[in-house]
């Protein structure tokens, strides 16, 4: 429910809505189909099984939208005298790129841009992750080659994540800042490493070898906040 609502709330273009009888079982449900008469988009209503049928949750909530995905690229990227861009450098993991979405949205990044390598981000399980953040937050999938054009071409300076480099150091920050944190298993490829201006890592105790992705790139956007 949460994601369609967050889908009716952004503007995106909507084609059409599934809904089975559980929608009305509680009051959200019910103030959602009321909503949904009232913005004119077309309902189709199913039987809980037909439902379930299509539904990719072990416990559907009783609505499923169709929206179409957004025409962003670095081509519609609007980049004001201060940014923050985070680059996701193959991260595959759907609720970890989920939760990245929805941290960059609430800590304010300009966008967030997917690299190869990285889970679709209209994924159903990334959009459950992130609350239907990418709905709001310009997010979009690019190839590196066109990353590193715009980087040189926007003045946009790269730093990389990776355990071992140096400690964060929010004074060294460029107005202009992208930051790509990397898979979680092999972390950064070589394009990133070789194009970055420097290396930075997250202080942590000895006893831990690393971070999860999201959270790390949470606490590196809370701390480079534009």
């Amino acid at each position: 429910m949460r994601s369609v609502e967050e889908l009716l709330r952004s503007g995106l273009t909507v084609r059409g809505v599934l809904v089975a009888p559980q929608l009305s079982n509680a009051p959200r449900g019910q103030a959602l189909r009321k909503r949904l008469d009232e913005s004119r988009v077309e309902v189709a209503e199913v039987s809980e099984k037909d439902f379930r049928s299509a539904a990719e949750t072990d416990s559907p909530q009783g609505v499923i939208a169709i929206g179409e995905i957004p025409a962003r690229s670095l081509n519609t990227l609007e980049i004001p005298a201060v940014c923050r861009l985070l680059l996701l450098d193959a991260v595959q993991d759907p609720g970890n790129v989920g939760t990245i979405l929805r941290t960059a949205a609430a800590l304010g990044a300009t966008a967030t841009i997917a690299l190869p390598g990285t889970v679709d981000l209209w994924n159903p399980k990334v959009i459950r992750s992130s609350m239907g953040a990418q709905f709001h937050h310009s997010a979009f999938h690019s190839e590196w080659t066109e990353v590193s054009d715009f980087l040189e071409r926007e003045k946009i300076e790269l730093w990389a994540a990776d355990v071992d480099g140096n400690p964060l150091d929010r004074a060294q920050a460029a107005a202009r800042l992208a930051i790509a944190v990397g898979n979680e298993g092999s972390g950064l490829t070589p394009e990133i490493r070789a194009k970055a201006r420097q290396t930075i890592s997250l202080p942590i105790a000895a006893s831990v070898e690393s971070l999860n992705v999201a959270v790390a790139a949470g606490i590196i956007l809370y701390e480079l906040r534009s």
